[in-house]
C-alpha cells in the first residue's frame, strides 16, 4: 500500500479565497475591513517568521493587520496593559500573543486577559469551555485546519475511531472536541497512556501532536488508516534520514541538511506512514499550510460577530 498524500496547499488557498470574498463582501456593504492585532515579544527567529506570514497573508486577502512588536526584557504589567487596551478597542476586531513568552510573563493572564469575542487563536477559558460543550466558539487554529482538511479530502469522521496522540490546549483536546462535534468516536493517548501501540492501531483516523520528531512508526499504524501528522521538528542526522523518509525524499533531505543544518520532520515517522496508511499528511506541506488560513477565517468570524447587530449577516466561513 502507497498512502495518497493529502495536498493541503489547494486546501489553504481555497480557505483564503473564501475569506477574501468575505471581507470583499464588508467592504461593498460599506463597513470596514477586519482588523486583527498581532503581538511579539522578543526575537526567537521561529516567531518572527510565523507573524511575518501573518501579517503577509491579512494583507493578501484585505484583513487590517497590526503588528505590535516588544522587547523581551518587558515586564509583565505593560504587557497586560497592552492587551487589555486592545481588547477594549473597538476597531480591533481579533487578537493574537504569539508563543511562547518570555519567563516573567504570566501566559495563562495575558490569554485570559484577551477579550473571548476577539480570541481569534481560541485560547480563552471561555471559548474552550464552549467548543467542548459543543457550542459555536472561536476554535484553535491548527485543530480546525485538520477538520478541513479531513473534510475536503472526503475522508469520513462520523462513526469512525479517532485516535489523537497528545492533550495539550492547542491541539490535543481541542481536536478531540471539533472531532466529536463531527460524530466520531474520540480517544486521547498522551505520554502516560499504557500501551499506546495498541490504542493507536485501532484508529481509523490517527492524529500526532506530541512534538517528539518520528515517534509514530510502523507498530503504531494500522494498514489503511488517514494519519495526521501536526508536529513541527527537525533532523540534523544524515544516516537518520534513510529510516524516517522514503527512498525518493532521501537525497532531497540530505541535501537540506547539508544546506541548513536540518531538515524538517513531524510526529510520524514518514517512510512507515506511506507504506501503512490510506492516506497521509506530509510535513512540511500538511496541516501548517491550513493554520494561518483558519487564522484569517476566525478573525473574519470575529469581525462579522461583532457586528452582527448591524448587518444580520448570517456566518458563512
Amino acid at each position: 500500500m502507497s498512502a495518497r498524500i493529502l495536498d493541503c496547499r489547494p486546501i489553504g488557498d481555497a480557505i483564503k479565497e473564501e475569506a477574501a470574498a468575505e471581507v470583499a463582501w464588508m467592504l461593498a456593504a460599506g463597513m470596514a475591513a477586519p482588523t486583527l492585532a498581532v503581538v511579539r515579544v522578543g526575537d526567537d527567529p521561529a516567531s518572527a517568521v510565523y507573524v511575518g506570514n501573518k501579517v503577509r497573508v491579512s494583507e493578501e486577502i484585505g484583513i487590517t493587520s497590526e503588528h505590535h512588536h516588544f522587547a523581551a526584557g518587558i515586564d509583565h504589567g505593560s504587557l497586560l496593559a497592552f492587551i487589555v487596551d486592545l481588547s477594549q478597542r473597538p476597531d480591533v476586531d481579533g487578537i493574537l500573543v504569539q508563543l511562547p513568552l518570555p519567563a516573567q510573563i504570566n501566559e495563562r493572564e495575558i490569554l485570559e486577559s484577551i477579550d473571548p469575542a476577539k480570541d481569534v487563536d481560541g485560547f480563552h477559558p471561555l471559548n474552550a469551555g464552549r467548543l467542548s460543550q459543543g457550542e459555536p466558539a472561536l476554535t484553535p487554529c491548527t485543530p480546525a485546519g485538520v477538520i478541513e482538511i479531513l473534510k475536503r479530502s472526503d475522508v469520513p469522521i462520523r462513526g469512525r475511531h479517532a485516535v489523537i496522540v497528545g492533550r495539550s490546549n492547542i491541539v490535543g483536546k481541542p481536536m478531540a472536541s471539533l472531532l466529536l462535534k463531527e460524530s466520531a468516536t474520540v480517544t486521547i493517548c498522551h505520554s502516560q497512556t499504557v500501551d499506546l501501540a495498541r490504542l493507536t492501531r485501532q484508529a481509523d483516523i490517527l492524529v500526532a501532536a506530541i512534538g517528539r520528531p518520528a515517534f509514530i512508526d510502523s507498530t503504531h499504524i494500522n494498514d489503511g488508516v488517514t494519519v495526521i501528522d501536526v508536529g513541527i521538528n527537525k533532523v540534523s542526522d544524515p544516516d537518520a534520514v534513510r529510516s524516517l523518509f522514503p527512498s525518493d525524499q532521501v537525497e532531497k533531505r540530505i541535501a537540506a541538511i547539508q544546506k541548513r543544518g536540518s531538515t524538517l520532520i513531524g510526529d510520524v515517522n514518514q517512510r512507515d506512514a506511506i507504506e501503512k496508511a490510506a492516506n497521509f499528511t506530509p510535513v512540511p506541506g500538511g496541516v501548517g499550510l491550513l493554520t494561518v488560513a483558519m487564522l484569517m477565517k476566525n478573525t473574519i468570524r470575529a469581525a462579522q460577530s461583532r457586528r452582527s447587530v448591524l448587518t444580520g449577516r448570517s456566518q458563512t466561513l
